[in-house]
């Protein structure tokens, strides 16, 4: 079995998806299918043996659509986007004089009302080809596919509008006393084009940004990696890092990939896999994750898994696999906006033949077909959904918390209670000093020489310490001879006096009897 997650350009409604599902549905091999609107992506499982990358993004193609790697994906987004941006606005700066010269004729001087028909012309046309996609795409679909799609609906809208306008137009200019201005509909076909344009910018910054969670995920991992090679420290890329390469990592790096610890000893801050606040103290054999920082001291770790293998490339998989999965009610939705084109169009049939019967004008009726195709627009019903999802699971993988899949972000709404088992309570993330247990000293005492040593410790512990003492007006003291010990605690001189920090066995290595505190620390 083999998993493929891509892009695909060029859908533009629920039917599009429809589409696509089905060409790919063909292919001997599918397991599961799940592609998304909103995101513009598709997740495919296959049998290998039956199925390829190859034979899927000809399907894709097939169907009238391009299938892109991820690779390319994100240049052609920032493309697309650019290209929807100037196209909108050159469609707006001419459709503006066009809707005021359309709507004002009456008031123009008589030298521009004899042109108008040809100056509507000239304004209208460049906004039909900042269209051009519209048109393509809804004529191609119907006659590739035989299925309808929203650009069909403003192919044939649009397309009619500024049709009969033309036919209008040159019957003017021809002196035919049977058309007048009011028979041009040039400014409506026009400020469609403009509104349908803006909607395709707006969508397409929506999707650039609810992907921004897995961008950000992507982001906790570095760029490049020490590896010691012929006993030298070399900077390499981290797509070029091997399995069984030895890491090199020192304090305040991240781990580039996964592996196990050979050499030294360390702390790391795991918490954006574990969400553990503290750090977690490493000695040889230990694993490390990639992406994970390292907080005191400098290791060498032996790789184990890199590229798609790592931890985090999972999560990242899993974020982008929830984000593609469909919800039952979306699936229900998309059923339903399947069947919504065609039947809008024979509505709109329906409608102008009636009006028509009922002996109204043909330009009347023919109005009245126009605006049938374009007011019913199934985009929303086709996008509402899949980008709830995306923004769901987005906003979810920011805070740590991973969506499996759309359908159990959906099953979500019905929990009454939720139970954790996260170190036995909920915390804020940070450690906060609660008590001090004092012996024969004052807790003022205490404070001021634990915080003047942890001063200079990067632990969580320690800046909690440190906080303590700001929060209490604390003066911090003269600190010699500082010593960290990783997974242990710190020593230093101050005022002539050997002070120690740390944990109990720390206490207990260094002779230092804290019997007289047992009893309380059982009881925190």
């Amino acid at each position: 079995m083999a998993k493929i997650n891509f892009s695909i350009s060029g859908m533009h409604c629920a039917s599009c998806v429809n589409s696509i599902e089905k060409e790919i549905k063909k292919i001997d091999g599918i397991k599961k299918l799940s592609i998304n609107f909103a995101s513009s992506r598709a997740f495919v499982e296959y049998d290998d043996k039956k199925a390829n990358q190859e034979k899927i993004f000809e399907a894709v193609e097939k169907a009238g659509y391009s299938a892109e790697k991820p690779d390319i994906e994100k240049e052609k987004k920032l493309k697309e986007i650019k290209s929807l941006k100037i196209r909108f606005i050159i469609s707006l700066c001419l459709s503006l004089p066009l809707m005021y010269l359309a709507m004002s004729y009456a008031f123009l001087p008589e030298y521009l009302v004899k042109h108008l028909s040809l100056i509507q012309f000239l304004l209208a046309t460049p906004v039909m080809f900042m269209g051009y996609n519209f048109f393509t795409g809804g004529i191609f679909s119907l006659y590739k596919t035989k299925k309808a799609n929203m650009d069909t609906l403003i192919a044939i809208g649009v397309g009619t509008a500024y049709i009969y306008s033309l036919v209008a137009a040159i019957n003017i200019w021809l002196g035919h006393l049977g058309y007048s201005h009011k028979d041009l509909y040039f400014e409506i076909a026009a400020f469609l084009i403009t509104f349908i344009l803006l909607g395709r910018y707006l969508e397409a910054l929506a999707k650039g940004k609810t992907s921004e969670a897995i961008k950000k995920l992507m982001g906790l991992q570095p760029k490049t990696a020490i590896v010691i090679k012929d006993d030298k420290e070399v900077v390499i890329p981290i797509l070029e890092v091997l399995v069984d390469d030895i890491i090199m990592v020192r304090p305040g790096e991240k781990i580039p990939v996964d592996g196990i610890l050979i050499d030294g000893h360390s702390s790391v801050d795991e918490s954006m896999i574990t969400g553990e606040s503290i750090p977690v103290e490493k000695e040889k054999d230990a694993k490390v994750i990639g992406g994970t920082i390292n907080k005191s001291g400098s290791f060498k770790f032996k790789t184990t898994k890199i590229g798609k293998d790592t931890v985090l490339s999972q999560i990242i998989k899993l974020v982008e696999e929830a984000q593609s999965s469909k919800a039952p009610i979306q699936k229900l939705a998309d059923f339903i906006a399947s069947y919504f084109v065609p039947i809008v169009l024979l509505i709109a049939l329906f409608s102008f033949g009636l009006w028509f019967f009922l002996g109204q004008s043909f330009v009347f009726s023919l109005t009245i077909f126009i605006s049938v195709l374009i007011i019913a627009c199934p985009c929303a019903l086709g996008l509402a959904t899949p980008t709830a999802i995306m923004v769901g699971t987005g906003m979810g993988a920011e805070m740590g918390i991973l969506i499996k899949s759309a359908e159990a972000l959906q099953n979500l709404r019905n929990v009454k209670a939720i139970v954790f088992d996260k170190t036995g309570t909920l915390t804020e993330g940070k450690p906060v000093v609660t008590n001090i247990i004092v012996y024969d000293k004052s807790k003022k005492e205490i404070l001021e020489y634990a915080s003047s040593i942890e001063k200079r410790s990067q632990h969580p512990l320690a800046d909690a310490i440190v906080e303590a003492a700001r929060k209490n007006q604390i003066t911090f003291k003269d600190v010699k001879n500082f010593e960290e010990i990783s997974g242990k605690g710190a020593k230093a001189t101050i005022e002539n006096s050997d002070i120690l920090i740390g944990n109990k066995n720390f206490m207990l290595e260094n002779s230092i009897d804290i019997s007289f505190a047992n009893f309380d620390i059982d009881h925190l």
